[in-house]
């Protein structure tokens, strides 16, 4: 593997890292009334390393293969709505508006997993993490939307 190309995959998962740190759940979104299967704040910071790392050793992999242009797309377009949704429900408080993102993040995560599928085995099942926690984060922005929707 190339390592170069690791830690440059790495550090474009700093924008989303970051825009995670800036847009904090907070306080308005401790009042909120959420799922009993809400994972525990904690959580999220542990699980996003752990995923940030293996979507980059994924696009690594991919990376260094012939005609994988198309994959690496997608892999931007992913870690791109990945990065906007921190600040549209954390930020700017918009529910709903987040829960369109998290599900077009969901068809980008889904889409790049197939498509590094494709192309190296390992890489597509690096992303099948990543696509279940997407899952749970759509589910639960929809939850926590319906839930709310009448007192925010």
């Amino acid at each position: 593997m190339e390592w170069f190309l690791f830690f440059t995959f790495l550090a474009a998962c700093v924008a989303p890292a970051v825009a995670g740190a800036l847009f904090r759940p907070g306080e308005w979104y401790r009042t909120l009334s959420k799922p009993s299967w809400t994972p525990p704040n904690w959580v999220f910071p542990i699980v996003w390393a752990f995923l940030y790392v293996s979507m980059s050793l994924a696009a690594a992999r991919v990376a260094v293969l012939p005609e994988t242009d198309q994959a690496l797309a997608f892999w931007a377009v992913q870690l791109a709505f990945n990065t906007l949704w921190s600040g549209v429900f954390f930020g700017l408080r918009r529910m709903a508006a987040g829960g369109i993102i998290i599900g077009i993040l969901w068809i980008a995560v889904g889409t790049t997993m197939v498509a590094f599928w494709q192309h190296d085995v390992i890489a597509g099942l690096l992303f099948v993490p990543y696509l279940v926690w997407v899952s749970l984060a759509f589910a639960l922005n929809w939850s926590v939307w319906a839930r709310n929707r009448a007192t925010v």
